[in-house]
């Protein structure tokens, strides 16, 4: 934790004990101006009078959210009952007191820093300087009432104790997790702070980072604007402004924000973060691209920012350039199942199933019980005609949570090809007791029953899926085919031709029409029809079944041909994944 408030004067005091005086001041200046250094985002400011602390202190100030903790600091505040009865030894001791303690929270001696606390506040009982230094060697140590303490102690003997007030600002900020209030606290803090010094930058500053936090986006806006000139073209302000602009939807400002931001010589990671609070919200992904990808060419990217890059990449359609960020991400990081779940999305877009398959697998071994994984395993093995594979992953993901509708859906679709294709009908009734609105679910339990040819069971259902018009369709192709098979001609032919009118290029209907006209003999039309199946598909078992059995009924020299390319159709695709894809079709899965 930084330490940056670090000395005041007091007029009567100046000339008294310089040595040790001004070793303090040497001292603190040096330590801490060399960390400002190397921090980036510090900055000096010297208020023109910072009322009863003495006129013209210097503050050190951190105008920043520390990342991933809040910087504390440090503000030491003369106390005049102390100083009115103590003579020059006194003071001396005071300041050597300050100055040890210091030291010692630099070298994170925190152990000692506590022992010297409790001597001074014997010999300093009621000095708010030694409360509010306590309170920082308490946030240091995690404890966080006990630091909350100090501070409002401190508070309590000075009340325009402007550190501790800060110091207790950014404690709020740094907790926010522990304390669901400490936001709302933080900002009063900065509110009281400004009611007495309206001018004071890191309030304000702070001030507007909290409201961004919140969406308060024109409120943070108000605070940016008090902040002196010379800060307004800092990375800081300027990713504060971008978010903020991004959040309210102002394009223009945002723009010309963020191509401020990308010019400012100190940008860095910190800011980018900062304006991805008010981008991401306000979708703006391709300002988003555009700051990650200018910080990326003056740095490397943290695994953090690499990943909310691929993301934006993504969501952008950019699926290469998402993929590459996303495992750069991932080997930069933390093995991470959800970050494995995010890659097998763009791989499942760029239709590499194998790929996808790989980093679902890479994640299940990381989550083993995580039901999501092994479901999104399953929907993957469907697109690469895994059947088999495709129901032992659904049956993983039922067995670990068995109330997911979705879960019961792909397990019945699967255990519609299983063994036994009445295997699927105790799924699919789950899932109408969980759905019972979904008319979805009414489809494919008829599927099912017409898989397992109980026809006379299926129908009920697939007449009730064809009264809604999201189902209608491949309810009249299942009844359709069912008719077919019970020789109800007219019926079927009715049914099919209702298909067929919703949707000309339903290949499986075209092909069970085709299997009418050849059952009627009929093999000019059958021909035609089926025909328009395999210009859809050309690959379709059935209807390559169907225009070889024409081709034999009919003598056709052709026969001898498309004898051979029904050979190779089944070595390379089984009718029960065809069947089931058909299935799959009723209700999409959910993709990764």
């Amino acid at each position: 934790m930084s330490l940056n408030h670090m000395d005041s004067d007091d007029p009567r005091r100046r000339e008294k004990t310089p040595s040790a005086k001004m070793q303090y001041k040497a001292a603190a200046r040096t330590a801490f101006i060399g960390k400002i250094q190397a921090l980036t985002y510090n900055l000096f400011i010297e208020p023109e009078n910072c009322r009863e602390y003495g006129p013209k202190h210097r503050l050190i100030m951190r105008l920043r959210l520390a990342i991933p903790a809040v910087a504390l600091a440090v503000f030491f505040c003369p106390q005049q009952s102390c100083l009115g009865s103590s003579g020059q030894n006194h003071e001396s001791g005071r300041d050597q007191k300050i100055l040890l303690i210091q030291q010692l929270i630099e070298a994170h001696d925190l152990r000692e820093a506590h022992r010297q606390l409790e001597d001074a506040s014997e010999r300093f009982p009621e000095d708010a300087g030694f409360d509010n230094l306590l309170g920082v060697v308490e946030a240091q140590e995690g404890n966080y009432a006990d630091a909350e303490e100090s501070f409002r102690q401190a508070l309590k003997r000075t009340p325009k104790f402007t550190g501790a007030y800060l110091n207790l600002g950014r404690l709020y900020q740094e907790n926010s997790a522990l304390d669901p209030q400490a936001q709302r606290k933080a900002l009063d803090i900065y509110k009281r702070v400004l009611e007495y010094e309206p001018a004071n930058a890191e309030a304000h500053y702070q001030s507007a980072a909290l409201l961004l936090q919140q969406r308060e986006y024109q409120a943070s806006l108000n605070h940016l604007s008090r902040l002196p000139a010379e800060i307004q073209s800092s990375a800081q302000f300027l990713s504060v402004r971008c978010a903020d602009y991004a959040g309210l939807g102002n394009r223009k400002e945002a723009d010309d924000a963020a191509a401020r931001l990308l010019a400012a010589p100190d940008f860095s990671e910190p800011d980018a973060l900062q304006a991805l609070s008010g981008l991401i919200p306000g979708k703006g992904d391709d300002l988003m691209v555009s700051l990650l990808e200018g910080l990326q060419k003056r740095q490397p990217l943290s695994p953090e920012l690499l990943h909310t890059l691929g993301l934006a990449y993504g969501r952008t359609n950019k699926l290469a350039e998402a993929r590459a960020s996303l495992e750069k991400a991932f080997t930069g990081g933390k093995p991470s199942a959800s970050l494995l779940l995010e890659l097998t999305s763009v791989a499942y877009k760029q239709k590499d199933y194998q790929g996808a398959l790989g980093y679902l697998a890479h994640a299940r071994d990381l989550e083993s019980d995580n039901a999501r994984l092994h479901y999104y395993f399953g929907v993957v093995c469907v697109e690469l005609n895994l059947i088999a594979e495709a129901r032992n992953s659904f049956e993983s993901a039922v067995k670990l949570e068995p109330e997911n509708p979705d879960y019961n859906y792909a397990m019945g679709a699967a255990s519609a090809f299983h063994h036994d294709p009445a295997e699927a009908v105790p799924y699919f009734e789950k899932y109408l007791k969980l759905k019972p609105q979904d008319p979805r679910g009414k489809l494919a339990m008829g599927a099912a029953l017409f898989r397992a040819k109980d026809y006379d069971a299926a129908v009920p259902w697939l007449r009730e899926a064809a009264k809604i018009p999201g189902t209608a369709t491949a309810a009249h192709y299942y009844l359709g085919s069912i008719a077919l098979q019970e020789r109800r001609f007219d019926d079927a032919l009715k049914e099919l031709q209702e298909t067929l009118k919703a949707q000309p290029d339903y290949a499986n209907a075209l092909a069970e029409l085709g299997q009418y006209y050849l059952m009627q003999k009929d093999y000019e039309q059958a021909e035609k029809q089926i025909q328009r199946a395999l210009q859809i598909d050309p690959d379709h078992y059935a209807a390559n079944f169907y225009l070889l059995t024409l081709y034999i009924r009919t003598g056709d020299s052709r026969r001898e041909a498309q004898a051979k390319r029904f050979d190779e159709l089944q070595k390379l695709l089984d009718e029960k994944t065809q069947e089931f894809l058909r299935i799959v079709e009723v209700r999409p899965f959910e993709t990764p």
